[in-house]
């Protein structure tokens, strides 16, 4: 298989890794020509995955028609503020038995639009998929036990990846429910804030359990709404991902969260950061969507007051507490269930 990889990060530079490790032949574009040309010349990252060994195979270019060249897999692992404008470049020279699939966690501001959706409109293909899940690239680099989850309504699609990437230390498992897995990859990211703000306010465990859960039931409410399937919520790219984002200071996200947590303004914490942390405008477009669409959504809400209206993280915690007690798990209770306990609320008229 030939695959092409687009995008010069830290998960792509690891997919285009694992890929030739499976005898594929991997091209691999970046916009940068020293990251190229040191891919090439050291087999090595320096920027995004300095201490990684990169397989030798995997050649890279600044030239996206030579990338795409007779590609059968195109990765496309690009940030999602700057994906239209990639998949516009590459367009000429895509074609439409190819298989497109999205690793970028995030949304699209316009249009309130997830990564696939891009590809489609740009594109018009039918084999197009979603890759996503607990994949902390760093660990992946390092050839850690993973798993991850392609997502696409189409069965070649979902094979060929499994072929592609799939290996003896990275499992990839197979969903149809591509906006519910794309949700989970971009909705989680919020979530790793709220959990590293948690830990720089030395909050404990239970703290850290309450927000995981409530953080799942908000997810998968929100993306049911969006038409995603529930069940989705308890696999890899929902609970899965959730898990490790929140837990673990290699998140991006959670280190925005940390630097919030000790009293840091917002551009100061992402400009320490170094890298994109794809949460930190999600809180924001999830946040206004929820608004528009009257799904209620109290960690977003409180998150965004803490990123963008500058309410302290500490005071946004209390407020957190006081709000509504619903249902424990979404949507094992009715509806009118729901509103029965709303109206036996104290203070509810």
């Amino acid at each position: 298989m030939t695959v092409a990889v687009l995008g010069g990060g830290s998960f792509g530079t690891a997919l285009a890794s694992i890929a030739a490790d499976n005898g594929a032949r991997v091209r691999q574009w970046l916009r940068d020509p020293a990251l190229v040309a040191q891919i090439n010349a050291e087999h090595r990252n320096g920027r995004y995955l300095p201490d990684y060994a990169i397989n030798p195979a995997v050649v890279a270019s600044g030239d996206m028609a030579e990338v795409l060249a007779g590609a059968e897999l195109v990765l496309v692992a690009i940030p999602s503020k700057a994906f239209r404008e990639v998949v516009r470049q590459a367009r000429p020279h895509l074609h439409a038995e190819q298989i497109l699939v999205s690793t970028t966690k995030g949304i699209q501001e316009e249009g309130f639009k997830l990564m696939s959706q891009i590809l489609e409109e740009e594109t018009g293909f039918a084999h197009i998929g979603v890759l996503s899940g607990p994949n902390l690239a760093s660990e992946v680099a390092d050839k850690q036990l993973t798993a991850t989850v392609i997502a696409s309504d189409d069965p070649l699609t979902r094979a060929r990846v499994q072929t592609a990437l799939g290996c003896d230390y990275f499992r990839v498992y197979a969903s149809n429910d591509r906006y519910g897995v794309e949700l989970g990859g971009a909705l989680k990211n919020i979530y790793a804030i709220a959990a590293g703000m948690a830990a720089a306010l030395g909050m404990g465990e239970n703290t850290r359990s309450m927000l995981m859960t409530r953080a799942l039931a908000e997810m998968s409410r929100f993306a049911v709404d969006q038409g995603a399937n529930p069940m989705t919520f308890l696999g890899l790219a929902g609970v899965g991902d959730l898990i490790v984002t929140c837990s673990s200071t290699l998140s991006r996200n959670y280190r925005v969260g940390q630097a919030l947590g000790q009293g840091k303004g917002l551009d100061e914490a992402v400009a320490a950061l170094g890298q994109v942390a794809e949460g930190v405008n999600t809180v924001r477009l999830v946040r206004d969507k929820a608004r528009e669409d009257g799904v209620y959504m109290p960690l977003a809400e409180g998150l965004y007051q803490v990123l963008f209206e500058g309410v302290p993280a500490r005071q946004m915690a209390r407020m957190l507490m006081q709000g509504e007690q619903s249902s424990d798990v979404e949507f094992i209770l009715s509806r009118e269930d729901v509103q029965q306990a709303r109206r036996l609320e104290p203070g509810h008229e």
